[in-house]
């Protein structure tokens, strides 16, 4: 089995408009792009994170597809979604994988690297 060229991209902000005032938490969106640059269709079919923050406190997130819908990706299609990610600290990382499927049936896991989640200006 081949890897097939699949490319995944992350950018992140911070919302602080999402949470009370008051709140010791800090709220941040994620727009993710999947990029099918491979020959072979394929479809998105579950989602694994890891959400870590500053103090190393974990939670994990898995379940079908992303926001609802299980895309499916021919060559050269891509497709983009928004989600977000409610941590204790200012600063935290993401990372995980989604599972894939190809048109045989064969499924095979697309990492995405770890990506910071971080509240503007507060790394110097």
């Amino acid at each position: 089995m081949h890897e097939l060229d699949i490319q995944v991209r992350v950018k992140t902000r911070h919302l602080p408009e999402h949470l009370p005032s008051d709140s010791s938490q800090f709220a941040f969106a994620y727009h993710i792009t999947i990029e099918n640059k491979s020959d072979e269709t394929v479809q998105l079919i579950n989602r694994y994170w890891r959400i870590t923050d500053a103090n190393e406190k974990t939670s994990e997130v898995e379940g079908a597809g992303v926001v609802g819908k299980q895309p499916i990706l021919k060559p050269n299609e891509s497709f983009e979604y928004t989600s977000g990610a409610v941590i204790d600290t200012p600063v935290g990382n993401m990372q995980g994988y989604y599972e894939m499927e190809r048109e045989n049936g064969e499924r095979f896991k697309l990492p995405i690297d770890v990506f910071r989640l971080a509240v503007p200006h507060i790394l110097h």
